[in-house]
């Protein structure tokens, strides 16, 4: 387990698993959280209720679809429900929110007071999609009182990808982009996040910026291994 490396630990709860300390069996060795790659069910089960372990109340989840479509969790929130989307926004205190990956981005965002918190999936898909502006639009405060977080993810030098990614972001394609050999390029998918933030006024931006491909002894790689388990990130009001 990793804990976000900010100036909001008093404020705001954070966690990012790693792929130890779970139960599942290769290729999901060990600490697989999703349920949809082929797992054991049992195990995903098992490992969900040692995640559970760590925070005070159940967790909420979502069905990330690699859209921009933001989910509020407020007091008329059904959990129960399956929600579609890739983002999650509270207020509510004690609340944690998580996403998945093996390779995506995963962004927390905290206002400096610590009375708003969101997690966002930041594969190249929502982030084309405008995923960070539009879970920016839930918060209440000014977006320079906003910080955001880095988890592990696709490093700069094994995201490879063609013209199709590069061309969804053509104002960013010189300081997110490196050109390698005719019709590809390794596309830093950190620094993207980092550029879509500040063009919104988010300027506070942490996270040791880990890669998930190049450090297979503690993280799940889908580029990487194709099949494979997912970590999840939380964020919760304190």
């Amino acid at each position: 387990m990793q804990l976000a490396q900010w100036p909001l630990s008093q404020l705001v709860g954070t966690l990012s698993t790693t792929r130890e300390g779970g139960v599942s069996l290769p290729p999901f060795d060990s600490f697989n959280l999703a349920s949809h790659v082929g797992d054991n069910a049992e195990h995903v089960a098992e490992n969900r209720r040692i995640l559970h372990g760590y925070v005070a109340n159940p967790i909420v989840w979502l069905e990330q679809v690699h859209g921009a479509e933001v989910v509020v969790v407020d007091e008329q929130f059904e959990a129960a429900q399956v929600h579609q989307a890739d983002a999650i926004y509270t207020r509510l205190r004690q609340t944690p929110l998580a996403i998945m990956t093996a390779d995506c981005l995963p962004i927390l965002l905290a206002s400096e007071s610590g009375e708003e918190v969101a997690a966002i999936h930041g594969g190249w898909k929502p982030l084309a999609a405008g995923i960070i502006a539009n879970t920016l639009a839930k918060f209440r405060c000014a977006p320079e009182e906003i910080h955001a977080w880095f988890g592990p993810a696709i490093g700069p030098d094994a995201f490879e990808v063609g013209e199709d990614v590069v061309d969804a972001f053509e104002a960013q394609k010189s300081t997110a982009f490196k050109a390698t050999k005719k019709g590809k390029y390794l596309g830093n998918i950190f620094a993207l996040a980092e550029t879509l933030l500040r063009q919104q006024g988010v300027i506070k931006c942490y996270g040791e910026r880990h890669c998930t491909v190049s450090l297979p002894e503690l993280y799940f790689s889908y580029r990487r291994d194709n099949i494979t388990g997912r970590m999840a990130t939380l964020i919760w009001r304190k």
